[in-house]
């Protein structure tokens, strides 16, 4: 069942194993480079699905750090070309994380410190949110967005995704996860907004419905776009929680959205979230039943067997794997060995099959 291809809309990916994105912090001025290569590049030699970005910056202000992936300009296309192209040759399929930072922007890389980074760093000002509340003491306190600069953002994502497919991509995922700036719409605890995009929930949702409907006008009817929640702030009664989660998924599904790649927290940095092997599954198994719509499971997944578990039992459509891929980027093939499936390893290494 892990190995099994899975079809979505006219897109076939030859198993249900995804690399789920993970920032490196190795761009300047948002180029991909020959980090980006090698490093989604091995991914693809051993054996993922699919390969998606890291949180890729629709805006200059997007980033988390001066150092993230960008997609804002034609001149990042390029390098992205060379990159999916040797994915391709490998046989696995590129998928683009279009994000914004919002209130959790101009940040050091994680081993240079949790404090902002000042403009003779990269770092820039003002960093943006629904409403002008700082994520931590460290972080900057954001401007809040005007209704004309949250139609702007919303085109951003559009342009974004035209550049995406401009470079070759097949799957854009919109990054509404994680305490960024969509997250942030979503969440009351972030959102304390008045006007039709704070408040209700159907306010709330409302820049992400308008982002979703924007990319999906310049992408392609065949290709799929998922999107990444926060099921829940692990907030409740006051945060964003699975009950709101599953409406949004609802709608989203009506909109176009194929896929829901389900994560949840990091709105605040301090939730209680209890932590542990597979402690998400149990998020993209009510979504994918009550909603009918797919869902990505994340979050701890690190044995071939609970990987095979959650596909085989109806879980999850696909599982999205990140830290185990740290540590090993050949997971697929070592996971079909002890499934005992027949895959092709790279003819380079078929040496090592035997």
């Amino acid at each position: 069942m892990l190995f099994d291809k899975l079809k979505i809309r006219d897109i076939t990916f030859r198993n249900r194993i995804a690399v789920s994105p993970m920032c490196q912090y190795s761009s300047e001025d948002g180029f991909a480079a020959d980090w980006h290569l090698v490093h989604l590049g091995s991914r693809a030699v051993g054996g993922a699905g699919l390969i998606i970005t890291e949180a890729t910056a629709v805006e200059a202000r997007g980033r988390i750090s001066p150092h993230d992936l960008g997609i804002w300009k034609d001149d990042h296309i390029p390098m992205l070309q060379r990159i999916i192209a040797f994915l391709e040759a490998q046989g696995a399929l590129a998928g683009m994380q279009l994000a914004h930072s919002g209130r959790k922007g101009s940040t050091y890389r994680p081993w240079e410190g949790d404090s902002l980074a000042d403009e003779h760093h990269g770092g820039w000002k003002p960093v943006v949110a629904p409403s002008a509340i700082p994520f931590s003491p460290n972080h900057a306190v954001p401007k809040a967005l005007t209704v004309p600069q949250i139609a702007e953002t919303v085109n951003s994502f559009a342009k974004a995704a035209q550049r995406a497919l401009d470079a070759g991509f097949k799957v854009i995922e919109i990054h509404a996860a994680h305490g960024y700036l969509i997250h942030e719409f979503l969440s009351p605890v972030a959102n304390k907004r008045s006007d039709d995009y704070g408040g209700p929930f159907k306010n709330r949702i409302r820049m992400l419905s308008e982002i979703v409907r924007s990319v999906r006008r310049v992408w392609p009817e065949g290709y799929p776009v998922f999107v990444r929640i926060s099921a829940t702030d692990w907030l409740e009664p006051e945060g964003w929680d699975l009950e709101q989660s599953l409406e949004l998924a609802r709608i989203l599904k009506t909109e176009g959205v194929d896929l829901i790649d389900c994560s949840s927290g990091n709105i605040v940095p301090d939730a209680k979230i209890p932590a542990g092997p597979g402690y998400q599954v149990v998020f993209a198994e009510r979504i994918r039943k009550e909603t009918g719509i797919m869902t990505g499971a994340l979050g701890l997944i690190v044995s071939p067997q609970q990987a095979e578990t959650i596909i085989r039992t109806g879980q999850a459509d696909m599982v999205v794997i990140a830290r185990q891929f740290l540590r090993d980027p050949y997971w697929p093939l070592h996971a079909a060995a002890e499934l005992k499936e027949q895959i092709g390893w790279p003819v380079q290494y078929n040496r090592a099959s035997v």
